[in-house]
């Protein structure tokens, strides 16, 4: 039950922080937000915050169905017993 719930709070905030790196590269890109060349985030371009965002979204998505996958078994296993 500890994986399962620790899963699930992993997913979302994994899913919060895809979208914000998601929305760093569009607004980046789109030109709402300039770079600062004095803050180093690891991210060389845009583009990889886009897909460094859309990685970590799919990444959220299969973690939180494994776990929501993991609540549905236990409870079924608990009902039929």
């Amino acid at each position: 039950m500890f994986f399962s719930k620790s899963a699930r709070i992993v997913a979302i905030v994994a899913l919060v922080l895809g979208f914000l790196s998601l929305s760093h590269g569009i607004g980046l890109t789109t030109g709402y937000l300039i770079a600062d060349p004095k803050v180093n985030s690891g991210i060389r371009s845009p583009g990889q915050s886009i897909d460094r965002g859309i990685y970590t979204i799919l990444f959220a998505i299969a973690l939180g169905t494994l776990a929501e996958m993991s609540f549905s078994m236990r409870k079924r296993s608990t009902d039929a017993g």
